[in-house]
């Protein structure tokens, strides 16, 4: 029999990733404080890595203790500039300073994933990309965030690489399953070895 497969996202990115890939799933949100788990990892000097592990561990374990005996795929990103770690804009103002920021540099996205089942986390890892944003003017910024609105909250980056954000790069290193925040490679490897899928 196989096990019920379980997304702990509400992700239509992430889940999009999953169906592209022929995966029979269920898409449960975890009930989980994110600001709440980092701040005092945040205040404890955790990295970016650590802190999306925690996230995604944080998500695959609450919805697997919801339902025993499925395997619960959590997820989580953050995106990072030096020591710097971004989270998502919650005004245009602020998405504007994210771009600001982020214009001529090179910052990087590191997306985990966790497997749980039964409440206990039996796999991790974390993939990482680095993309290399080109100098951009505020009068860019202003037209661009003006086109692509309210869209621009929904990401880490304040962008969409599936969409007009794709504008703003001149060079990315890491493919596009991590930069959408779901790493399908080392996941569907991981699934074929638990026999969850067909390998």
């Amino acid at each position: 029999m196989t096990v019920p497969l379980i997304l702990a996202s509400s992700s239509p990115f992430r889940r999009m990733l999953m169906e592209n890939a022929g995966l029979h799933f269920q898409a449960v949100a975890a009930d989980i404080d994110e600001r709440a788990i980092e701040t005092p990892l945040e205040r404890e000097g955790a990295g970016p890595d650590a802190v999306a592990l925690v996230l995604a561990k944080a998500k695959a374990k609450e919805v697997s203790d919801r339902f025993p005996g499925s395997l619960v795929i959590g997820s989580d990103q953050t995106m990072s500039l030096g020591t710097r770690v971004f989270h998502k804009p919650k005004t245009m103002a602020d998405a504007e300073n994210h771009l600001r920021m982020l214009s001529n540099e090179t910052h990087r996205l590191n997306s985990a994933i966790a497997l749980a089942r039964n409440g206990d986390i039996i796999w991790e890892h974390v993939s990482h990309a680095n993309l290399t944003m080109r100098a951009l003017s505020d009068d860019f910024i202003h037209r661009h965030l003006g086109r692509v609105g309210e869209k621009a909250l929904s990401s880490v980056g304040a962008y969409q690489l599936e969409g007009e954000g794709i504008q703003l790069f001149s060079e990315i290193d890491g493919d596009y399953f991590t930069i959408v925040g779901l790493p399908m490679l080392p996941l569907l490897e991981k699934l074929r070895e638990l026999g969850t899928i067909d390998g």
